[in-house]
């Protein structure tokens, strides 16, 4: 695994992983200490309930989802974030198409 990434990311350039069904993902920038992902979902989508070490801060770019952080609900959209505390449950619903910005800290390496 290269354990940097370029100084630079341009998203045309950079390749989507599919990662569910709906659910495709770019890694951007990234060291040992701290990932930025980019992904984007379909409408109806789901990010099933989850949970990791890491920390995590999400930044909602586009679209509208229905966000579940331990067992507590809430509808957020364009503009909007949340925090996810190391080892808490937590998912996602997509209600209108759009693209969350995922920030993991240590970095994510199962993502690789």
């Amino acid at each position: 695994m290269k354990t940097t990434s370029e100084l630079y990311q341009q998203g045309k350039e950079l390749k989507w992983e599919t990662v569910g069904k709906g659910i495709k993902r770019q890694l951007m920038g990234y060291d040992d200490k701290l990932l930025l992902v980019k992904i984007a979902f379909e409408k109806g989508a789901i990010g099933e309930l989850h949970h990791h070490f890491h920390s995590q801060a999400s930044f909602v770019h586009s679209g509208s989802f229905e966000v579940e952080i331990e067992g507590k609900k809430m509808i957020l959209s364009s503009g909007d974030g949340f925090y996810i505390p190391p080892n808490s449950t937590h998912g996602v619903v997509c209600l209108e198409a759009g693209i969350l910005i995922d920030s993991f800290s240590p970095i994510r390496e199962d993502f690789f």
